[in-house]
């Protein structure tokens, strides 16, 4: 495996982000794009408004360019099924992006901490995911088998694989949208999930999957120098849906989707708590399961402060990834 091209992407990406942060930051605090925050909001966060968002187009711009320039530099004399597939989960990452730019620059517009509506971010997301997950069924060699975890055992869903893993991916980017509410949360979570792919690439001998990864880690991490707390930008939904699409199609791309379900259980429990939280509180009429989801806002109201949630979050991310790599071997 090229891990000399590993290392490369990643200190590439890593200092192609750093520049872009000292650039832009200052461009969108000029413009005065800086982030609402909702009423029902922990009432902590308030000294947050005017925080500069949409700072994840700081880090994919050089995920972009060092994953692309990565496709020339392993490319043999023709175009693999690989490299088209991970062309395409580029692709996918930046077409949510662009659904997170819009949702964005709608928030901005109506000034107020809501953009697209739920429906309408969910069908654009699931249109982008199927067009996505088609396009590599013509053009790649898409598994429809799962292997199951511990087991060694696989299962193929044949068609079923479809609807299975447009619901995965849809799920994924949005709950990587929903891990985005505490400084350096989202970025810290995306920097060990990418890390962990990179390890599995090696494993799986994936060069895509491991020059991809080095791009994310190199770009999450030069990121975070200025997204960790007390933040000086946030990613917005800019940068969550892109981290949500581009890790969900690296699972993709080593060929077991399932393998998101457990590293990237963080995600899930997110995602799950807010299902949670709205269907107890209309099957109740008013009460509530967790004094507040997502889930992260649960523990800050019960007094944790930020940084402890945070880093009890991102270690459970590593434990996850521990238990998911234990899982695949």
């Amino acid at each position: 495996m090229p891990i000399d091209l590993f290392i490369f992407c990643l200190l590439l990406s890593f200092a192609l982000t750093l520049l872009l942060c000292k650039r832009i930051i200052p461009i969108l605090m000029q413009k005065k794009l800086g982030q609402k925050i909702l009423e029902i909001g922990p009432r902590w966060h308030k000294n947050k408004e005017g925080t500069p968002t949409m700072g994840g187009v700081c880090f994919l711009i050089p995920i972009l360019f060092v994953g692309s320039l990565s496709f020339f530099l392993i490319r043999r004399s023709t175009l693999t099924s690989e490299i088209v597939g991970g062309m395409l989960t580029l692709a996918f990452a930046f077409l949510n992006a662009l659904i997170g730019v819009f949702d964005d620059l709608t928030k901005f517009k109506r000034k107020r901490n809501q953009g697209l509506t739920p429906r309408q971010k969910l069908v654009l997301q699931t249109a982008v995911s199927a067009g996505y997950l088609a396009m590599l069924s013509c053009f790649c060699e898409l598994s429809t088998t799962l292997h199951v975890p511990f087991s060694g055992a696989e299962l193929d869903l044949g068609r079923l694989f479809y609807p299975f893993a447009l619901v995965l991916l849809v799920g994924i980017v949005n709950c990587a949208n929903l891990t985005d509410g505490l400084d350096g949360l989202a970025t810290t979570v995306a920097a060990i999930l990418s890390g962990f792919f990179a390890l599995l690439a090696t494993v799986f001998a994936s060069e895509t999957v491991l020059l991809l990864s080095g791009a994310v880690l190199g770009g999450t991490l030069a990121f975070l120098i200025f997204n960790y707390h007390p933040a000086r930008v946030f990613m917005g939904d800019t940068g969550s849906l892109f981290l949500g699409a581009v890790l969900a199609g690296l699972a993709i791309l080593l060929g077991d989707v399932g393998i998101i379900v457990i590293s990237g259980a963080l995600y899930i429990l997110e995602g799950v708590s807010v299902m949670l939280q709205v269907a107890f509180f209309k099957l109740t009429r008013g009460r509530r399961l967790f004094l507040m989801a997502p889930l992260h806002h649960h523990f800050e109201r019960r007094g944790w402060g930020e940084v402890k949630v945070v880093s009890v979050f991102s270690i459970l991310s590593f434990f996850f990834c521990l238990v998911a790599l234990f899982a695949y071997m």
